[in-house]
């Protein structure tokens, strides 16, 4: 049986922090690697750090480069198939960005569903990751992407399993706690139920052998480097960081045990 990992993703960058591991991981192991990407990132960082609505933005400018950075980090990470949905970045919660209609938070929910599942249908995958339904941290593409995938997954009826990454609690806290000892400036101030609940977690898989690629593919994204704080850390916290990654597991239709290390368990022998 040919086994697909399918992860939907909101923009340009996205796919490397909570899934870049698993997605070198299984392609290194010969299964098919599916990264669906939403948005252009049009909303993104332009030159110096420039925001949308100021002077010297311009949006477009801003996705050719962010996509360009995207081959190279699907590069480093050896994703198989990138699939673009085309849609158009609605920027932070609140920002004027959000009222464009092109924006993909505007996009009526039927179109954007139709379209990955015809992906869906095309690819078959057996596993598809995507966010939980705060988008992991409210922002409005996060959350569309939750819903189309999980519209998608109900209406093919195709993915055996279907996961929510997440950041443990527990975790987050000694991150934040590692970064304010070694004085990096977080720009806020972490709420204490950041991250989800390690009692939710189901399934986290190592991929500290894949640490230094997730890492070459976030620099990849050079644009979008001030917003890429674990550059910030050195090196020893960036591989306790990115060496592990958590999902919640929110449908299996197949036998598997209640707590993974395998987002395939269940799927592959032994």
């Amino acid at each position: 049986m040919d086994l697909t990992l399918m992860a939907v993703h909101a923009h340009p960058d996205d796919e490397v922090l909570t899934t870049g591991g698993i997605l070198a991981r299984y392609a290194d192991a010969g299964f098919r690697t599916v990264l669906v990407t939403c948005t252009n990132g049009e909303a993104g960082d332009g030159p110096g750090g420039v925001k949308p609505g100021e002077d010297g933005h311009d949006g477009e400018a801003v996705a050719e480069e962010r996509l360009a950075e995207l081959r190279a980090s699907v590069a480093h990470l050896g994703i198989g198939d990138v699939e673009l949905l085309g849609y158009r970045d609605s920027g932070m919660d609140g920002w004027d960005t959000n009222k464009d209609p092109r924006a993909f938070w505007n996009i009526p929910i039927e179109e954007s569903t139709a379209k990955l599942a015809a992906l869906m249908e095309r690819y078959r995958p057996q596993v598809v990751v995507t966010y939980d339904e705060n988008g992991g941290y409210g922002h409005p593409d996060h959350i569309q992407a939750h819903r189309i995938a999980v519209a998608a997954t109900e209406a093919t009826g195709i993915p055996d399993k279907l996961y929510y990454t997440a950041i443990p609690r527990t975790r987050a806290r000694a991150m934040f706690e590692r970064m304010r000892s070694i004085g990096i400036d977080l720009g806020f101030e972490p709420s204490p139920d950041f991250g989800t609940p390690d009692e939710l977690i189901t399934a986290t898989v190592d991929v500290t052998p894949y640490v230094d690629r997730k890492i070459k593919a976030l620099r990849a994204h050079a644009s979008q480097s001030d917003n890429i704080w674990l550059l910030q850390l050195p090196d020893e916290a960036q591989q306790l960081v990115l060496g592990h990654e958590a999902f919640v597991r929110v449908r299996c239709q197949i036998e598997a045990p209640d707590q993974e290390d395998d987002l395939f368990a269940g799927l592959t022998e032994g």
